[in-house]
């Protein structure tokens, strides 16, 4: 993860622009494109406030969204400024060597597919948590799978809030702070007052609006080569030479390659916000058909984005792109410029604002669910919190998060953050999703197990992370760092699995509900269950 977050987050300092662009300076396209997109999304608030009157409909859209929708509002939800920016970026830098990111994201799709996305919607209700406890203690797992998933959801915050403020600057002319002041603020709207319903819709519209932005610019960029992508590679190849054209210079080690895989893919199976998501539909074959178009439309994005890369690369060249940002990350709205001129750079910049706000909201919500649900509800209240409680307490946690987020992304100014969200999905692949696979495929795992498996992948992932280049060098300066690998899911995952088996194998727990129950509900849906148990 690392790399391509460092040049998303680090890359982007104000003294960076070149006049040689207009990047920087205030656009009024962009703004006018921004401030359409924010009306047209508080009204879409304002509708959707009048429909959300329980915790259902808060945190689940009330469970009615169509395949169509979840899938969009997936899609929007994992498409975020460092996939269009970061890859499109690091393609224009590297060449072929940034496919890797784009494959590493896509290939969890698949195995959300097949083993996440139908259990979890029989099993549960607004979060992962509830899959665990289905069988398992209540209280000990839930503390467990709350404190993960806000680990997850703040230092995935940090990294979103301190890269809009940087990247905003470039794009709008606005000041540091009052991107992040913004950002944070149509945010809160969205998810304090439209839950669910709102946050969807704004993830619908953004998503569309992305598609659509990055698939016209690669369409742009390939006319110029008679629409004809052999053509680009080949330019590229002549400007650069054969090696843009070859891997093995962004991750030249194997292990590191294989480390880098683990994480992107079991990471996107275990983000919080994805896999709240799979709740809002009203049964397992609609998240079933949600994720395969989720899978299609990423897909597609990611191609695209490759195409924008190598054309930015050509067209722009990586002398100008570097001068503007470090690491590459305005690739794209150079390229948005340079063939369609400031109005078409006005719509990509609005876009690209857009895809911030719109993952920030699925990340508070997703925040809010651990501590409403999970915590004070089930913890705090051993599940008889009445109804218009945990909506209360859950918008009383949306505000503090929000806050939280737009301080720390203030804090944070100026720094490398790499790390952060590495972290976050080094947590999400090393805790969250060892515990769920296995609360939902082995009918030997005890709550101990999960509790341990969860507290090992976070505090390793935690512990390696810190210890790895990312920060011992490129932060803190030091000639070499105590642990090689820059991502450790290698290391982290493979522990956290085995964690679980041995201290569940060690003691057994008979408390915990019936294996064969579960796994039925697991693959028949409740209504399924409830047939099978009456005959």
């Amino acid at each position: 993860m690392s790399t391509i977050l460092s040049t998303f987050a680090a890359g982007t300092g104000a003294d960076a622009a070149k006049p040689s662009s207009t990047l920087g300076q205030p656009n009024v396209t962009a703004i006018g494109f921004f401030l359409l997109f924010v009306s047209i999304t508080l009204a879409i608030t304002y509708w959707a406030a009048r429909r959300t009157r329980s915790t259902r409909e808060y945190f689940a859209a009330g469970g009615q969204l169509s395949s169509l929708q979840n899938g969009f509002a997936l899609a929007g939800d994992y498409m975020s400024a460092a996939s269009f920016l970061g890859i499109a970026g690091l393609v224009s830098m590297s060449g072929f060597d940034g496919l890797i990111y784009s494959v590493g994201w896509l290939v969890g799709w698949p195995v959300i597919t097949f083993l996440i996305a139908e259990p979890l919607r029989n099993l549960g209700k607004f979060t992962f948590a509830d899959v665990l406890a289905y069988r398992l203690r209540q209280r000990p797992v839930r503390i467990a799978a709350a404190s993960g998933t806000l680990t997850v959801v703040i230092f995935y915050l940090i990294a979103q809030m301190v890269g809009a403020g940087g990247l905003i600057h470039l794009m709008f002319g606005l000041s540091y702070k009052i991107a992040v002041l913004i950002v944070g603020g149509v945010m809160l709207l969205y998810v304090l007052f439209g839950g669910m319903i709102a946050t969807t819709w704004v993830q619908i519209i953004k998503a569309v609006l992305l598609l659509m932005g990055a698939t016209l610019l690669a369409g742009l960029v390939l006319s110029r080569f008679g629409w004809n992508p052999l053509e680009l590679f080949a330019a590229a190849r002549d400007r650069y030479g054969s090696a843009v054209l070859a891997p093995g210079k962004l991750v030249s080690s194997p292990l590191e390659a294989i480390s880098l895989g683990i994480a992107l893919m079991f990471g996107t199976a275990g983000l919080p916000h994805i896999l709240m998501r799979f709740y809002t539909v009203p049964d397992a074959a609609t998240a079933r058909r949600s994720v395969a178009l989720a899978t299609s439309i990423i897909g597609a994005f990611y191609l695209v984005t490759f195409i924008l890369g190598f054309g930015a690369s050509v067209l722009v060249g990586r002398e100008t792109i570097n001068s503007v940002a470090a690491g590459g990350n305005m690739a794209a709205p150079l390229l948005a410029e340079a063939l369609g001129g400031t109005g078409f750079l006005g719509f990509i910049s609005a876009v690209a604002f857009a895809t911030i706000l719109a993952v920030v909201a699925g990340l508070t919500l997703s925040g809010s669910a651990a501590l409403s649900h999970d915590l004070w509800n089930h913890v705090v209240c051993k599940g008889q919190s009445p109804e218009h409680e945990q909506l209360r307490i859950a918008k009383i946690a949306t505000v503090v998060l929000a806050m939280l987020a737009i301080g720390l992304g203030i804090l944070f100014e100026g720094q490398n953050v790499a790390f952060m969200v590495g972290l976050a999905f080094a947590i999400a692949a090393s805790a969250n999703f060892p515990a769920l696979l296995l609360s939902m495929a082995w009918k030997n795992f005890t709550t101990r197990g999960a509790v341990a498996s969860m507290v090992t992948g976070t505090v390793s992932a935690l512990v390696l992370i810190l210890l790895s280049p990312t920060v011992w060098v490129d932060l803190l300066h030091n000639s070499s760092a105590v642990v090689p690998l820059k991502n450790p899911g290698i290391i982290t995952v493979p522990l956290s699995f085995i964690v679980g088996i041995v201290v569940s194998l060690l003691a057994l727990e008979q408390s915990a509900r019936d294996y064969a129950a579960a796994h039925r509900r697991m693959h028949l849906g409740p209504v399924g269950e409830a047939h099978i148990a009456k005959h």
